[in-house]
């Protein structure tokens, strides 16, 4: 099972700070090792930016844990 991770940012000017932190989170889960099948960010509205990631059930917790993601859903 996939589950969608996401960081919400809400400001005009905040898609860049998605995208600047999907490279963190590109990062994080290479350092550990951390399948995904998904990386990236979304502009939802001209005030609610995303970053997002998709990874396996597995490993949800350990990702939850050290990023701390504001939502999340089943894809």
């Amino acid at each position: 099972m996939k589950i969608k991770l996401i960081w919400d940012f809400k400001g005009s000017k905040d898609l860049q700070v998605a995208a600047h932190y999907t490279k963190h989170i590109a990062e994080f889960m290479g350092e550990k090792n951390i399948p995904f099948f998904e990386i990236g960010e979304q502009s939802l509205s001209e005030f609610h930016q995303m970053a997002y990631v998709v990874i396996n059930k597995e490993d949800v917790n350990f990702v939850k844990d050290a990023l701390k993601p504001h939502r999340a859903f089943v894809t």
